[in-house]
């Protein structure tokens, strides 16, 4: 994806920590989920980073399931 310099584009990125603490769950199983490839993830700057909209959308996925 390539973007012009004058497209904003804001992304939100959350730390496994941070994600941890959204969820009330411990680091290691918010690792536990996305290495099961239930949560998405990426590499930033050397840092697992999880994207403000995938944590929503698993989130939203969990009570659809759940109906």
């Amino acid at each position: 994806m390539t973007f012009t310099p004058t497209q904003a584009v804001t992304i939100s990125l959350l730390t496994v920590d941070e994600v941890a603490e959204r969820l009330h769950r411990s680091p290691t199983a918010v690792r536990h989920l996305i290495a099961s490839e239930q949560l998405k993830s990426g590499r930033v700057g050397g840092r697992r980073m999880v994207r403000e909209s995938d944590l929503n959308d698993f989130i939203e996925a969990a009570f659809s399931e759940a109906s």
